[in-house]
């Protein structure tokens, strides 16, 4: 209970995070700020939303989940109910460039896999955090419709209040993931600072490497769900082609999360990382020279969302090997912290590129040489074998 509770409250959370998106061109209509400005606004969401994570992983290590998980949905909820009254650029930072995203980040993954995993052995672990991480994904599945729908019915601003009332709504749930029992103190030894436990985890080599891998996931992400709206209009396309896309995106890596999940307790996490960013190069190849047409987009769409936050288990796996569960947390919520800092740069070059050349192609090549590399850096990473299963007598 306490592990689907954390993917529902991870659904609502990234669901509405992921949906965003499809605002950029009412937000544009309406406020009549240019592209650079909207997407300095993602990206910035893009940068808060890591930076949060292992600041919040670090109160939920010491304190508990439960206040930290309250103020975010609760900040969430006041960042969007606020965004329809920002006129500025400035205005649109801080509404969905800062509470929004801060308060979807403190109460997203690192809280919630650490609130989870206090409850679990290490090798149950990887198969919750494919069960939170496809909780995430079933948001966007489920809200990238419903938001464009909105967006039709009421209008940008009548659906940006309805999303905030959703993230009220999961407050109800933070109770059932909250634990009872008192914080755990084996797991690491870091002593009981999650300081020592940051400072100990960055002179690891494997750790740094983990690190440079995630940050390229990050670029990824952020660049496709901010910019495939605009992608999909340059392609002549309506917009419901976007929409769907994102909501197949999630549909896809609600399978995709389930497995890599489940394939951390019979293969390497390393290897499993470096499969998909490979993966993704070979895929946006292929993307590159197909036609655009919607079934382009479905099959992309399809692909990537097979690998898309499919890389959470996995990295999360390595980060408890390395260290342990005492400050998962707050070790976990610094490498998502690497995963935003390469969000921010996808989010905000698309934005450039668009303006400088008028489409996203030199962003789709950058985007290629980033996945071949996380695939690489990935394989060095010190991780211990898998122990065999052994066979019945």
């Amino acid at each position: 209970m306490i592990t689907l509770a954390a993917a529902a409250i991870f659904m609502v959370t990234m669901g509405t995070r992921q949906s965003l998106g499809l605002f950029i061109s009412p937000l544009k209509s309406s406020t009549g700020l240019g592209i650079t400005t909207i997407s300095l606004a993602f990206a910035v969401s893009q940068l808060m939303w890591g930076a949060i994570q292992p600041i919040s992983g670090a109160v939920a290590d010491l304190y508990g989940p439960a206040k930290i998980l309250i103020a975010g949905l609760v900040v969430l909820a006041i960042g969007m109910a606020v965004t329809p009254f920002m006129t500025s650029g400035l205005g649109l930072v801080i509404s969905l460039g800062v509470l929004s995203a801060v308060g979807s980040g403190a109460s997203s993954f690192s809280v919630l896999i650490g609130a989870v995993s206090r409850h679990l052995t290490a090798d149950q672990r990887g198969k919750a955090a494919g069960i939170i991480n496809a909780g995430g994904s079933l948001g966007q599945f489920v809200f990238a419709p419903v938001a464009q729908t909105l967006i039709q019915m009421l209008g940008w601003m009548g659906a940006m209040w309805s999303l905030a009332v959703v993230a009220v709504g999961a407050l109800s749930l933070v109770r059932v993931v909250s634990p009872a029992a008192a914080l755990p103190s084996g797991g690491g030894d870091f002593g009981s600072s999650p300081w020592r436990a940051v400072q100990t985890a960055m002179k690891d080599l494997s750790y740094l490497l983990l690190h440079a891998g995630f940050f390229t996931c990050g670029f990824h992400i952020a660049f496709l769900v901010t910019h495939l709206p605009g992608e999909v209009n340059l392609c002549g396309l309506p917009a419901a082609v976007a929409s769907w896309s994102l909501a197949l995106i999630g549909l896809a890596n609600v399978v995709g999360s389930l497995i890599a999940g489940a394939c951390t307790q019979r293969f390497r996490s390393k290897y499993i990382l470096a499969a998909m960013y490979g993966s993704r190069t070979l895929l946006i190849g292929w993307y590159l020279l197909a036609p655009k047409t919607r079934w382009t987009f479905y099959s992309f769409a399809v692909g990537l969302g097979l690998t898309w936050l499919a890389t959470v288990p996995p990295t999360a796996t390595i980060v408890g090997k390395l260290f342990g569960r005492r400050y998962l947390s707050t070790l976990f919520g610094l490498t998502l912290l690497s995963h935003q800092i390469g969000g921010f740069l996808g989010a905000y070059l698309g934005g450039l590129a668009l303006v400088r050349f008028g489409n996203y192609q030199w962003m789709w090549y950058a985007d290629m040489a980033l996945a071949a590399a996380a695939a690489v850096v990935n394989l060095p990473i010190r991780e211990s074998r898998i122990a065999p299963v052994p066979l019945a007598a």
